[in-house]
């Protein structure tokens, strides 16, 4: 049987910075405010006309595909993983095929959030080891800053979250030491709403019911698709319960990066880089300190583009690798934790 290895990577971030100090315009926070909680320092917004998420996808892709060695005509299957699609459907995923002018291959879209590059990349790792496909292109794409709620009322949200895009073409490989050695992909529902976008949806308010949402007036939210009321009540941005996720994001994050190290008989001693998804520096920091990895085991780039969802792990992995942090025959762990709540790790010798 094949295994799969990442034989190119791309990224792509727009040009517009946004600091905190420019968040101060439109909402009451600082600087220190939110270096403190998330270590943030600023973030990259798509252009309000003309960049989509799909167009950051393919900026990142062809990235990846140069770098492969190959064209988008080569391209036999293709895995879009994002929570912020150009329309509510189709997916980006078709979307990307037209832009390049690829054959007329699959396209599958992921709705894994922050986990969503990982779930993607385990994806595609399995139609290589079945022999289906030769080239697989994995894209992991966000424009976060259409929908969020740039006001005090929204902050706790909106200083996390920026714009951009990751991709890798995934290939065949024989080599005993190379490639994706194993994934592992988790959910519980539990606590689904804790961190959610409810509208616009379908949900008919059931589960309001279910799970007695005091933020939903169920007289009026649930009755149609999109309504007045939500956009009153702000129930058409993200909502987050920042503190209970974080609380099982730092349970989580350690468990799947040790299934992954121990699923393959080896040990963080043995790890070159952790590339965790890029969700809060706190966060990222704990995970550290709980596996008593060092400073240069752990690669981390939130400070400069906030957190970029299913973006996050390609954008910081390419990022690594084109500054030489990650080499030939290094052992990679990229793990990410998100809402749903889904986590999961992938485990790659470079």
């Amino acid at each position: 049987m094949f295994k799969s290895k990442i034989a190119g990577i791309g990224k792509y971030v727009p040009k517009n910075v946004f600091t905190n100090n420019d968040l101060m315009k439109y909402m009451d926070t600082t600087d220190e405010w939110i270096q403190e909680r998330t270590g943030i320092k600023e973030r990259r917004y798509g252009d309000r006309t003309g960049e989509t998420t799909t167009t950051m996808g393919v900026a990142a892709a062809k990235i990846a595909i140069e770098r492969a060695g190959i064209t988008p005509q080569d391209i036999d299957f293709i895995v879009f993983a994002t929570l912020s699609p150009d329309y509510y459907f189709p997916g980006c995923g078709v979307l990307l095929q037209r832009a390049m002018q690829m054959k007329d291959v699959g396209a599958l879209d992921v709705r894994n959030q922050c986990s969503g590059f990982v779930y993607a990349l385990s994806v595609a790792d399995q139609f290589i080891k079945s022999g289906m496909y030769k080239n697989i292109l994995v894209v992991g794409a966000e424009k976060h800053s259409f929908g969020l709620d740039f006001s005090t009322r929204g902050r706790n949200v909106s200083v996390i979250f920026g714009d951009g895009a990751g991709a890798a073409v995934l290939q065949p490989t024989e080599k005993e030491n190379q490639g994706i050695l194993s994934t592992h992909l988790h959910s519980d529902g539990t606590h689904a709403e804790i961190l959610a976008m409810y509208n616009p949806g379908t949900h008919a308010n059931h589960w309001v019911k279910e799970n007695k949402l005091a933020d939903f007036d169920e007289a009026e939210m649930g009755e149609m698709f999109f309504s007045h009321a939500m956009l009153d009540k702000a129930q058409v941005f993200p909502f987050m319960d920042g503190q209970s996720v974080f609380k099982v994001a730092v349970e989580k994050f350690p468990q799947v990066i040790k299934e992954s190290l121990e699923a393959n008989q080896l040990t963080t001693a043995d790890l070159s880089l952790l590339i965790p998804h890029q969700a809060n520096l706190r966060i990222a920091q704990f995970v550290q300190k709980k596996l008593q990895l060092r400073e240069d085991q752990v690669f981390n780039n939130i400070q400069k583009y906030g957190n970029t969802t299913a973006a996050s792990i390609p954008i910081a992995l390419c990022e690594a690798w084109e500054e030489g942090k990650v080499k030939e025959g290094d052992l990679v762990c990229l793990a990410a934790f998100g809402s749903g709540f889904t986590w999961a790790s992938a485990l790659l010798r470079w």
